[in-house]
């Protein structure tokens, strides 16, 4: 049975999918979890609140869907990583703002103004660069074969698939075990190229070049 907290944050989800997130009151959150509006203010404060709340826990689904990857043989963690991350993407829109930095209209977006601790409960949620950059040093860290340059062409080649999809959910997927496969193939060979940093290439809180999208709806946490 969920927590009163798993329910509120379900809640808000659900209140997000009718309407943009400046429209979601706190009244309907509490009364679509079945709770007091004094048991959400106790559990996060302010709207604010809640979606730091709602941000945190998108993140950390997306870094335990790839902590899951990771217990794939070794030959296919990059391609089960790179697969969890055009799902991931794809499924919610948050996550998919959180790896790009892109913030579809009506989604609420992190607060990392100075104080923002004391405003939203707790830690803003990683910036796109740091948020690759942690799951390319898991990545490295499980598979010690496997350099972070070559962890980091896996991510980004499944970015460009979540930034750029192909017509049908498929197609996207089969597109981008492809693109992670072959450039694994090629890594040893001299042909793939180095690439700068993450930090360094534009995946800031700005986000990585490309255009905006929603991503096709959310999975149920």
């Amino acid at each position: 049975m969920p927590t009163a907290r798993q329910a509120l944050l379900d809640a808000a989800l659900r209140a997000l999918d009718d309407g943009p997130w400046r429209t979601v009151r706190m009244v309907d959150v509490a009364t679509l979890a079945g709770v007091s509006r004094q048991t959400l203010y106790n559990e996060f404060g302010t709207k604010g609140g809640l979606a730091g709340a709602l941000l945190r826990r998108a993140a950390d689904c997306y870094l335990t869907g790839v902590d899951r990857a990771l217990t794939a043989p070794a030959p296919d963690r990059p391609a089960a990583v790179a697969l969890w991350t055009v799902r991931a993407a794809r499924q919610d829109a948050l996550v998919k703002a959180l790896l790009t930095g892109h913030w579809a209209e009506g989604l609420p977006r992190p607060d990392r103004r100075p104080g923002s601790r004391e405003r939203t409960g707790g830690r803003p949620p990683q910036a796109p660069g740091e948020l690759l950059a942690l799951v390319r040093d898991r990545m490295a860290a499980v598979s010690p074969e496997e350099t972070a340059a070559r962890c980091e062409i896996a991510l980004r080649l499944a970015l460009s698939c979540v930034i750029v999809p192909v017509p049908g959910d498929d197609a996207t997927d089969s597109r981008a075990l492809h693109l992670v496969r072959e450039a694994s193939r090629t890594a040893g060979t001299g042909e793939a190229g180095a690439l700068p940093p993450l930090r360094e290439a534009g995946t800031g809180e700005a986000g990585l070049s490309g255009p905006s999208r929603t991503a096709g709806g959310r999975s149920p946490r």
